[in-house]
């Protein structure tokens, strides 16, 4: 359920006074966090795929196709890491979604779960009105 109006300025008055208070706080809770989680994921999944290219080789030079196997699983499990934590990660300077002093923007889809609440909320307010 979104904010009302009321919340949102509430919240943005916590917000200001969290900053004026412990800046150090408000900036560490800012979302740089998950920057540095996604970044790291990725370069774990880059580090995982030439360990898979590794056991690739390995089973090939021992003759063991389950060795290559296993090598082959291991890239394919890390590529998909790596390029779903990179689509994830928010651009440098840009803040994550939900971040602080983020505006919601107006999706072009809606969800079916937003159409419903949407259209629930509107037969409330019709027959709160009458």
């Amino acid at each position: 359920m979104p904010l009302s109006e009321h919340e949102q300025r509430m919240l943005e008055q916590m917000e200001r006074a969290l900053y004026a208070e412990d800046p150090k706080f408000a900036t560490a809770l800012e979302g740089s966090g998950l920057r540095t989680y996604t970044r790291r994921r990725v370069y774990q999944a880059v580090a995982g795929f030439l360990v898979g290219i590794a056991l690739l080789m390995a089973g090939m030079v021992a003759k063991q196709v389950w060795l290559s196997v296993v090598g082959f699983l291991v890239m394919l499990g890390c590529a998909v890491l790596a390029v779903t934590g990179w689509r994830k990660a928010p651009k440098p300077g840009e803040q994550p979604a939900g971040g602080p002093h983020a505006r919601r923007q107006p999706r072009q889809k809606r969800s079916v779960m937003d159409r419903i609440e949407q259209r629930w909320q509107r037969r409330r307010d019709e027959q709160g009105g009458h």
